[in-house]
């Protein structure tokens, strides 16, 4: 437990030890992770965002190649997202009714709401929004949303995230502020990128209340 807490509080110096360690196998741990996080709604607990912010900060004290790592996280998220897509068209009809005990019932019933709510543009917005970003190709998958459009909007959704995300860690991830608390930022970052989710389920639970009575 304690090699977990140390882990969360100094992700960068780990992620850098590990890749003056491995060199170019860096790259490949940085794309498993992105696709996981995207592409298995089993793993929506991967840190993507943390790690974009990190992996810009590392990049922008040399240890790592911006146009590698971008590339890296760009291809991740794009091929994450269609392989998740495809399993929901597949077989998500009979997850999504079933009671899973490898998937969240909520997760999904939360993102399906917001898809009702965002229509197409959910699939850009949730790659700001943890665990959503898990559930939102998956539920796009299972209500057949045309191909197209979805490679569409995957695409944009991917060049923003990790365009905007990587930015700002090559940018303010080593002013002396920030590094020294880096935990505390990235932290803050992911609560704050969880309160339109935490809003919309508190909505969405209001609504099954009133029509309850």
């Amino acid at each position: 437990m304690h090699q977990i807490i140390d882990l969360i509080l100094h992700f960068d110096r780990y992620l850098a030890a590990f890749a003056q360690e491995y060199g170019p196998w860096i790259y490949a741990l940085l794309f498993v992770i992105i696709f996981a996080e995207t592409g298995l709604v089993v793993t929506p607990f991967l840190p993507g965002d943390t790690l974009i912010f990190v992996t810009g900060a590392l990049a922008g004290r040399g240890h790592l190649s911006t146009p590698i790592s971008v590339t890296i996280f760009i291809a991740g998220a794009i091929l994450g997202n269609i392989s998740n897509y495809e399993i929901g068209r597949a077989i998500g009809h009979r997850v999504f009714t079933s009671n899973s005990r490898w998937l969240n019932k909520r997760h999904l019933d939360q993102t399906h709401a917001f898809f009702e709510h965002h229509g197409g543009k959910t699939v850009v917005i949730a790659r700001f929004l943890p665990i959503i970003r898990t559930f939102a190709p998956f539920v796009a998958g299972i209500g057949e949303m045309p191909r197209w459009m979805f490679w569409l909007y995957t695409l944009l959704g991917a060049v923003l995230w990790v365009g905007i995300l990587f930015a700002v860690g090559v940018f303010f991830g080593n002013i002396t502020i920030v590094r020294n608390n880096l935990t505390l930022i990235v932290l803050g970052a992911v609560i704050i990128s969880l309160v339109p989710a935490a809003g919309m389920a508190l909505h969405e639970r209001k609504k099954r209340r009133a029509g309850n009575r």
